[in-house]
Order: C-alpha cells, then sequence, then structure tokens
C-alpha cells in the first residue's frame, strides 16, 4: 500500500471516529435545550409584512412604562420614533425632529448632560435628538443591582435571538413555577423557552429533563400594568406582543423598505428575463442551432 493510500484512510477512519462521537453524544444533547418560541402571529412576518403601528405605539408604551426601568436601548434614538415606518410616524413631518408627538414623548424623558457655562453635570428633558438613555450609569451599577447580571440591551435583542420577536414574546409569557424535582435558586426562575440545560439541577428521571433554563429576571408583566390609549386591553399575552413588536422593529427599522426594494428587484428581474428571452428568439429566429 503507498503512502498516499494509507493518508486517505487516515483522513476516513478520523472521520468516521468523529462522526461515531458526534452520534453517541446526541442523545445526551437531546435531554436539554428549551421549547420552540410559539408564533406572535406578528403583521410584519413574510416577506410582504409590514409593522402595525397601533402596535408599535403599544409596545413602546410597554418598554417606557415597564421595560426601561432595567433595559436600555442604546441604539435607539428619540427621533427614530418618528422615522417611517416607525411608531410616531407622520406625513406631515418627514422631518421627525420635527414631529410634536415624538418631542413631548423625548420630553418625558431626563438625560444627563453638561451645563455649557458651569460644566457641572446636570439632569434635563431630553429632545429628539437625543439616544434613549440607560438605567444604570454603568454596566457594573447594572450588574450590582441585578445579583450580577446586567440586563441585556435590547435594541438589537430580535436579531441577537434564534427567533426574533417569537422568542420574546414566548418568553415574556413562558414564566412557570419550577417542576417538583428541579432545584433552584430563590433569586431564579423557571423558563422552559429560556435557553439552558436542566439535567445538573433535575433530581427525577433523566429521561424525562424539562426543557429550559434559568432566568434572573423575574416575571416583568402583570395584567392591566400599563393602559392603552387606544382602548386594547393590556393583557400579559397583549403586552408580550406589542412589546415584542417594537423590540423587532427596534432591531431592524428598515425592514419594510428592505422587503419593498426586494420586491422590486423581483418584478425587474421578472421582466428583464422576459425581455432577454423575446430578444433571443427574435435573433436566432430561423437559424439553425
Amino acid at each position: 500500500m503507498t503512502v498516499g493510500n494509507k493518508t486517505v484512510l487516515k483522513t476516513l477512519a478520523s472521520a468516521a471516529l468523529a462522526l461515531g462521537l458526534i452520534a453517541s453524544a446526541s442523545p445526551a444533547l437531546a435531554s436539554g435545550g428549551s421549547l420552540h418560541p410559539r408564533s406572535g402571529g406578528f403583521s410584519f412576518e413574510g416577506p410582504f409584512g409590514t409593522f402595525d403601528q397601533g402596535q408599535l405605539q403599544r409596545g413602546y408604551k410597554v418598554y417606557r412604562e415597564v421595560c426601561s426601568s432595567c433595559h436600555g436601548m442604546s441604539l435607539l434614538h428619540f427621533r427614530n420614533l418618528g422615522d417611517k415606518t416607525g411608531p410616531f410616524w407622520d406625513a406631515h413631518y418627514p422631518n421627525p425632529n420635527d414631529n410634536p408627538v415624538v418631542k413631548t414623548l423625548a420630553a418625558e424623558v431626563q438625560v444627563n448632560d453638561i451645563d455649557s457655562e458651569t460644566g457641572e453635570p446636570i439632569r434635563r428633558d431630553a429632545t429628539p435628538a437625543d439616544a434613549f438613555p440607560s438605567p444604570y450609569p454603568n454596566a457594573t451599577a447594572a450588574a450590582a443591582a441585578n445579583g450580577g447580571a446586567a440586563p441585556p440591551d435590547l435594541s438589537v435583542m430580535a436579531k441577537a435571538r434564534h427567533g426574533g420577536a417569537d422568542y420574546i414574546y414566548s418568553l415574556l409569557t413562558g414564566y412557570r413555577a419550577a417542576p417538583a424535582g428541579l432545584q433552584i435558586r430563590p433569586d431564579q426562575h423557571y423558563n422552559p423557552y429560556m435557553a439552558g440545560d436542566m439535567s445538573p439541577f433535575w433530581t427525577g428521571d433523566h429521561d424525562h429533563v424539562p426543557p429550559g433554563g434559568f432566568i434572573a429576571m423575574p416575571a416583568p408583566l402583570r395584567d392591566g400594568q400599563v393602559s392603552y390609549d387606544d382602548g386594547t386591553t393590556a393583557s400579559v399575552d397583549q403586552m408580550s406582543k406589542d412589546v415584542a413588536a417594537f423590540i423587532a422593529w427596534a432591531s431592524d427599522p428598515h425592514a419594510t423598505a428592505r422587503k419593498q426594494t426586494g420586491l422590486g428587484v423581483l418584478i425587474f428581474l421578472f421582466l428583464f428575463a422576459g425581455l432577454t428571452y423575446a430578444s433571443y428568439r427574435r435573433i436566432w429566429k430561423g437559424v439553425a442551432h
């Protein structure tokens, strides 16, 4: 047998061993994991979906009155709320900095600044040009106030998690009492949609390990926690859907424009293909080939 053949056989043997190890590990991996996110039935799903402006307005209200006490959205500015496809877009104010609703919403929030005359730190009303403020001065303070785990920024959370808005919706509505036999600390909360592996903490049958993981954040929503301006009933399910939609929009505010551009490109390519084929038939008509 030549040296080359020996090398090929060694390579094949290594690949077979690797596949065998993966196959043998599969049962152990199957015992962990989380439940697949439930569908929120969002209007912006699919290639032709668009954001529901009313839902985005409700979602912003939930974020501002509930979520913003712990979670920042550092990549979002108040003026973005008045962008096209945004929660408070108004065609009469193409420049969102002039949108009176955006100005009012910004002024409801205090931000840090420096006095231009004395150089002293001050607090002032926000303007449309300001970014959403962080609820904590720094990451260390955020972690210290939350048992050592700093709450994540929500600016692109829908893109950072598999399942996007469906994952956020499922997580917010997925809090359950810990199953009997699951060892859990007082500062932890069980959620079957949270990524994790309960095997090390499960004292029951290891062939039936519960799905999900532990999360430090307690259930943030309760029925009637906010009052919607449009009269929608503020149930936990409704608020979860609304704030998930708002976070999805914040994570990809140009999604609708991108879909519309894609559709236009497809139409152009379809017409171009038709013209190309027609030209081909005309040029080569009567020519044997």
